[in-house]
């Protein structure tokens, strides 16, 4: 199937229903590197069941439609999609169990050119089954590079968030492991770009890379320490763009900038000395 501006914006998902347990949010945790430390009182809480807490950005993962770009009906050349941005807004304090359910639906695709690709956001929102009330609201954009130029409308991309130009006011630094990409992939996100070789290679890659969202949840692990005291309730809404791929095993330096309640910030990779996070936002309560 040729790709399809309109068939995908039409593009009809099916609903989701999760049912999670604790035994999912420890996974979680460890997948996004909480616990390398085993000694950490602080991360501990969210990788063990005594007084167990989901860590916010799970939340990315909650009735999640999976790697939808490789189904055949999509059209899109999936090899060469990549994750551009993400935003999260956190409604209700999340259970560290229970059921939710969403449906996950396409609400632009712009053209970018046939050198760029496609520019595709998605939106779902995640419901608490047990109450009625929304969790979350995530808002998702891929670019998909293979199917650019398709003749659609170029629409101009949504103004980021600034970061300052001054010295940032924290810094943090956190490890990755070898091995995180395919711990990741267990929370749901089975996209082979992120386990096999020969699929890394072919959409131009050395090796699989860490995904977007483990890079997010890595993010979200730095400014939990600085900025929340490791406290899930105070980590309220984040967006941020994504600007290079990081490769397991690589350090991400968190840089973070305070404004009162309101914080920016951006990741580089010491390893690979690229910006991999940009133009971050977070919103603390």
């Amino acid at each position: 199937m040729a790709f399809d501006a309109e068939k995908l914006l039409n593009y009809k998902f099916p609903t989701v229903r999760q049912e999670y347990t604790e035994k999912d949010c420890i996974l979680y945790a460890l997948g996004v590197g909480l616990g390398i430390d085993p000694l950490d009182e602080e991360c501990l809480k969210f990788v063990y069941e005594d007084g167990l807490k989901m860590f916010p950005s799970q939340s990315v993962m909650l009735a999640h439609p999976g790697f939808w770009a490789k189904e055949e009906g999509t059209g899109i050349d999936w090899v060469k999609v990549l994750q551009m941005g993400q935003e999260t807004i956190i409604h209700k304090p999340f259970p560290t169990s229970g059921t939710v359910e969403a449906t996950t639906r396409i609400t632009s695709v712009a053209d970018k050119g046939e050198k760029i690709g496609a520019l595709i956001v998605s939106d779902r929102v995640v419901r608490d089954i047990n109450t009625g009330e929304d969790l979350c609201t995530l808002v998702t954009t891929i670019l998909a590079r293979g199917d650019g130029g398709f003749g659609g409308e170029r629409k101009a991309t949504p103004k980021t968030d600034v970061i300052p130009s001054r010295e940032p006011d924290e810094v943090c630094d956190l490890p990755t492991l070898r091995h995180q990409a395919l711990l990741y992939r267990l929370s749901g996100d089975y996209n082979p770009l992120h386990a096999s070789p020969v699929v890394a290679r072919n959409a131009g890659f050395r090796e699989p890379i860490l995904h977007g969202l483990c890079t997010l949840g890595v993010a979200s692990h730095a400014l939990m320490k600085t900025c929340c005291d490791y406290d899930p309730d105070k980590f309220k809404r984040m967006r941020l763009r994504f600007s290079a791929p990081v490769y397991p095993g690589d350090t991400i330096r968190t840089e973070i900038w305070r404004d009162g309640n309101e914080v920016a910030f951006r990741c580089k990779s010491l390893e690979e000395d690229k910006i991999v996070i940009n133009n971050g936002y977070l919103l603390v309560g």
